[in-house]
Formats: C-alpha cells, sequence, structure tokens
C-alpha cells in the first residue's frame, strides 16, 4: 500500500511515513485533524446565507463541545478551503472573547486543521462556545451549486451537497469524524422563491419565505450532514413518507417511490421501531454522484433510478435501510465503513424478499456476488478485508463498493449458519444496543461473539468470523448465491451467441431488467458486431430508460467499439452524473485499444454536468487530472 504522510495535532503522533510500516492505531480516525480526546463536540448550530451568484454559504457555526482535558488549552477542528473570518469562545458565563485561530498547512486528502488557541480568561472551563464566522469556497468539495440550465425545470438554480466521506469540512468548521455524533439546528437564509431542505425535521407545509428553521434532536455523525437549495416541492406517499423534488419530475418521482411508506413499515416490524419521525426522499438533478445518501429523516437519491416501472426501488430499501444501519448505529472510523454498507446491504436484500419476492432479491445478491468477484480482481489484497489492518489512502475510493458486497454475504452467511428466526432478533438486539452510537469492528466482534457464538457454541467460531473481517478474499465456505432466472438469461446468451438459438426465442420482455443486465454481461467476448446490431434493433438497448441496463450495455458497446452505437453511449454520458453509471463507460472506452482520447474528449464535452467527487473519480481513471 501506498503511503499517506500527513500533518497531524501535536496530540496525535503520525506513526511513520514508511511504506513498509502499517503500525495503525485502530482507534484513531486518521482522516481528522480533531483532537477529540481533549475536547468533543455536542451541537452545532449553523445561520448561514445562500448566495448563488457568488456560489457559496457565508454565517456562523457555533460548536458546543465538552472539555475532557482540564490542561487542554488548543481546539483542533477540520476543514478544507473555509474562508475564516474571527472566532469567539464563551464558558459559563457566555461572555463572548475573541480566540486566536491559524489554518494549519493543507493536505489534498484531509484539507487543513484550524487551530484554536483558548484565552487564558477561559480558565478551564468544562463547556465551551466557539462561534466561528466564516465563508465557504465556490469550489467546496461538498457543494455542488447548478445553474438552471442543469434542473428539470431550466428556470432556477440547485445547491446541494454530498458530505461523506470527509466533505463536511468543506461546508462547516467541525470535527469531521463519525466517531463524533452530533445534535444540530439550523437557520437557513434563500432567495424567497427556493425552498431549502436539511438532513433534520423539514415541515413538509413550510411556506417559502427565504429563511427556513431546521433541528435533529439525535446525535448524528458529520458526514450526515445535508442542505439542499431549489425549486423543490412536496408531494405525500405515505403517513410518514414524501417526495422533495422539482415540480417537472414530481409525478414520476411518487409512482416510481409508491412503496417507500410499505418499505418503513416492513423494515420496523423486522428490525425494530424506526427512531427518526418522518422519511423522505429527495430527488436531485441528474448530477448527484451517487445512487443514493442516507442522509437521516431525508434521503438524497438520484433521478436516474427513475425507470417508470419501479425496477430499480432496491436503492431505496438500501437508503431506507440505513435508518438502522449506519445512522443509528455508525462505524466508528472509515476503515469500519462496511458495518454501514454491508450490513444495509443484507438488510435491503430482505427488505426486497419481503415485498418483491425472493425471486427478485435472489436475482440481486447474484448481481451483487459478481461485482464482489470484480472487486476482488481489482481491490488490492490488503484492503479486501472488511476491515483493513493498514491505513486506507482515501476513504472515498479505497475498497471501492467491496465492503458493501463482502459484508452482506457475511451476514447471509451467519444467517444461514444460526436461521433466521435466531439471527432477527440478534439484528434487532444489537441495533438497540448501539443505538446513536459509533461502534469499530473491534466492538461489532465482541457483541457478535458474547451474544450468538457463544449461545450457540459449535456452528461458528471467532477465529472464522476474523477472517470474514481481517484477511482479504472470502473464505472457502462462503456462500454463492443463485437464481434460476438469471441462469437461464446467461445459458441464452451463450446459446444465441453460438447460433442455437433465435433472438426472438429471448424472453426479454418477460424478464427483470436485473436479468436484461445478466444476459448482457455474459455475451461471449467473440461476439461479432453484426450480433451486436441484432441485439439493438430487436430490444434497443441503446434507447432504455432503464439506467442500469444502459451501463451494462454500453460497457459492451465501448469494449467492442460497436461504432453505429457510438451517439447513444455518448447521450449516456451527458444524461447521468451518478458516478456507478458513467465511469465503468469512460473506463472500458480508455481501455479498448483505440479510444482513450475520444474518452477524454467526452468526458471534456460533459464534465460542466459532473459533481466534483465524479470528475475526481474520472480524472483519475483517465490520467486527466491537474
Amino acid at each position: 500500500m501506498s503511503r499517506l504522510c500527513v500533518w497531524l495535532s501535536p496530540v496525535f503522533l503520525l506513526v511513520s511515513c514508511s511504506p513498509k510500516e502499517s503500525v495503525v492505531d485502530l482507534g484513531h480516525d486518521y482522516f481528522s485533524y480533531a483532537n477529540t480526546r481533549q475536547f468533543v463536540t455536542e451541537h452545532l448550530q449553523l445561520d448561514l446565507q445562500v448566495d448563488f451568484d457568488r456560489q457559496e454559504l457565508a454565517g456562523t457555526a457555533t460548536l458546543k463541545m465538552s472539555r475532557l482535558d482540564p490542561a487542554a488549552t488548543e481546539i483542533f477542528l477540520d476543514s478544507r478551503s473555509l474562508h475564516i473570518g474571527n472566532i469567539t469562545v464563551a464558558g459559563e458565563n457566555n461572555v463572548a472573547v475573541t480566540a486566536n485561530f491559524q489554518l494549519m498547512p493543507s493536505d489534498p486528502v484531509l484539507g487543513e486543521a484550524l487551530k484554536i488557541t483558548l484565552p487564558e480568561s477561559l480558565g478551564s472551563a468544562p463547556s465551551i462556545l466557539v462561534t466561528i464566522q466564516y465563508k465557504t469556497d465556490p469550489k467546496a468539495s461538498a457543494l455542488q451549486w447548478l445553474p438552471p440550465a442543469l434542473t428539470a425545470g431550466g428556470e432556477h438554480p440547485f445547491m446541494f451537497s454530498q458530505s461523506q466521506s470527509i466533505h463536511a469540512r468543506s461546508w462547516v468548521p467541525l470535527q469531521d469524524t463519525p466517531s463524533v455524533r452530533i445534535t444540530y439546528n439550523a437557520t437557513i437564509h434563500t432567495p424567497a422563491d427556493l425552498l431549502a431542505v436539511m438532513s433534520a425535521d423539514n415541515d413538509p407545509q413550510t411556506k417559502r419565505n427565504g429563511e427556513y428553521h431546521f433541528n435533529m434532536p439525535q446525535p448524528i455523525p458529520s458526514y450526515l450532514l445535508a442542505i439542499a437549495v431549489g425549486n423543490i416541492y412536496f408531494a405525500s406517499i405515505g403517513g410518514q413518507t414524501g417526495v422533495y423534488t422539482e415540480p417537472e419530475i414530481l409525478a414520476a418521482s411518487t409512482f416510481e417511490f409508491a412503496s417507500t411508506q410499505q418499505m418503513l413499515d416492513t423494515a420496523a416490524t423486522m428490525y425494530g421501531p424506526y427512531q427518526w419521525g418522518r422519511y423522505d426522499l429527495l430527488i436531485l438533478p441528474p448530477s448527484f454522484p451517487f445512487g443514493g445518501m442516507e442522509n437521516p429523516r431525508l434521503s438524497f437519491i438520484t433521478p436516474s433510478v427513475l425507470a417508470g416501472d419501479q425496477s430499480l426501488v432496491s436503492l431505496i430499501a438500501h437508503e431506507l435501510a440505513h435508518s438502522w444501519s449506519g445512522n443509528m448505529v455508525s462505524n466508528k472510523t472509515w476503515r469500519d465503513i462496511w458495518l454501514n454498507e454491508g450490513i444495509t446491504s443484507y438488510l435491503d436484500a430482505r427488505l426486497m424478499e419481503v415485498l418483491f419476492g425472493k425471486a427478485r432479491a435472489d436475482e440481486e445478491r447474484v448481481l451483487s456476488y459478481r461485482e464482489l468477484q470484480q472487486g476482488l480482481e481489482t481491490v488490492s489484497p490488503p484492503m479486501q478485508a472488511l476491515a483493513p489492518v493498514e491505513r486506507l489512502e482515501n476513504p472515498d475510493r479505497s475498497q471501492g463498493s467491496l465492503h458493501y458486497h463482502k459484508g452482506q454475504l457475511f451476514l447471509e452467511h451467519l444467517e444461514h449458519i444460526f436461521g433466521r428466526e435466531t439471527f432477527d432478533p440478534f439484528l434487532v438486539d444489537y441495533f438497540n444496543h448501539f443505538a446513536f452510537q459509533s461502534i469499530a469492528t473491534e466492538q461489532f466482534l465482541e457483541y457478535l461473539d458474547d451474544n450468538l457464538l457463544q449461545e450457540f457454541p459449535g456452528r461458528f467460531s471467532r477465529s472464522q468470523a476474523q477472517e470474514w473481517l481481517f484477511q482479504p478474499g472470502l473464505p472457502g465456505d462462503a456462500p454463492i448465491p443463485h437464481s434460476k432466472t438469471l441462469t437461464e438469461a446467461e445459458s441464452m446468451a451463450k446459446a444465441w451467441a453460438t447460433g442455437e438459438l433465435s433472438v426472438e426465442d429471448i424472453p426479454m420482455s418477460q424478464w427483470s431488467p436485473q436479468a436484461a443486465v445478466y444476459f448482457i454481461n455474459n455475451l461471449p467476448s467473440d461476439l461479432q458486431q453484426t450480433q451486436m446490431d441484432e441485439l439493438d434493433e430487436t430490444f434497443d438497448f441503446s434507447g432504455t430508460r432503464n439506467a442500469e441496463i444502459g451501463r451494462a450495455w454500453f460497457i459492451q458497446v465501448a469494449t467492442r467499439r460497436h461504432m453505429p452505437a457510438y451517439k447513444a453511449l455518448e447521450a449516456h454520458l451527458n444524461r447521468y452524473g451518478r458516478t456507478r453509471l458513467i465511469n465503468v463507460v469512460y473506463r472500458a472506452l480508455a481501455e479498448n485499444g483505440e479510444d482513450a482520447d475520444l474518452a477524454r474528449e467526452l468526458f471534456a464535452a460533459a464534465r460542466s454536468k459532473y459533481h466534483p467527487l465524479t470528475i475526481t473519480a474520472i480524472e483519475n481513471q483517465l490520467g486527466t487530472s491537474k
């Protein structure tokens, strides 16, 4: 693994910059400057003005902090490209005193530490209010400012945040580590005709007046801080659920996600009461870089799942499941992210099974397993462990999606061994035991050992669990999911390619989109161009509304240099901004031996439509980063 040598506050010593050494303090978040053993934030208060002309948030952040070390006189916060005006601090007497501060040298991954020196007059006050006047930079990594032309309506600008993994520090100066959970409230000032929403208690009846107030009473990690401002409207889809989005796609969104309330009710029955009040969805413009982001009370969702037939709603099941795994019980550091994503992937598969049947859920399990196998071919062995012992290079990309799929398979393995009648109550107890806490993998292992493995001795050992958690690859007894329909799709792909089956005999219209994807993924490598033409003429893969089918098809188009579909491929790259849907297509173009320059040209043309995180991912892949 390549080394990561960064500046840290004097409180924490970075043990070595040598690539040969891997001595890591597993309890410490190496992606935060915050001296959380001296000071810890309990509550955040924001008062921010949204300025679309300057593309900045400006105002104040007030942190209520507890001093854990009476002798500590310096606070270290995380920031990235923030413009700090002045800082005041107040103790128990609530008298604000100006504090000296310094932005430390910048690191390309971590940003800059904000060092605040407490005045002597504050004494050893155990509770401190730190008020920071600041404004964000137009290039803040968490914020995307969209001109009207890149929105559905084309008349109003739009702004949204993406704080995970370590991007909250680019719009709020704070302790940007999942090990610290905070409550927060906010006042947001916007243009009068736009609506602001946050990962907090949004009121569906809020009137547009340019000033909006929010409160989050449950403690959350900083990566779940979220904000969006735009021409946003609301429609209810259930007693606790609804959709926010631009009016132009509101009807399509309410149809697509009509099962959300049923999902919520089902999940609460399976895994314990929903603890967050409402569960609403914000459907964002196409440039949103992820499928979804589990911001509590208001999941941010890509419009790429608006397939028109509710075939991609497993993404909603995933984001909803985060209300238990991730939001209620969070990873302590980014090395433990599988505790969020792996467990959540298991939960959403279970939800899909209840709501849409085992056959549909098994199809998605097989697709997940296939992506896991691909990940094991591309992710370095040290990063294949669910909880790597070596330090991650960058929490945004160190493990790809491997921790989702391997974590899901680990829990499915435990389910098979202990049975659902035992494993389901174990998960409910796990969520209740660690509710509103951030934990490390070692804590999960201890809880698993004490409350499941030792309760049923001889079925599964602690050492077997450790192999899943800390070793690369998969254990030899890892379960392999199966799907009758996907097996049929694979067989038909091969039979048609060899001439044993006519294209008219492929029952594509009867298949799920997951089966269509599997059919495309299993086309033989020696397929002729005329056969690609035949498939597209028969099934119109190039014109599909289903983003996952399009992704699979255009990978094939780029890999095989099927030129008749290149115009549609370019349209795909311009239609979507979700990294998963386009990154692999650019890669296939760049690696087909002829189209590396074309990939760069297409990227340059579409770049303004993409989120900064997507741009970085594609730049790293195409070698165009500056």
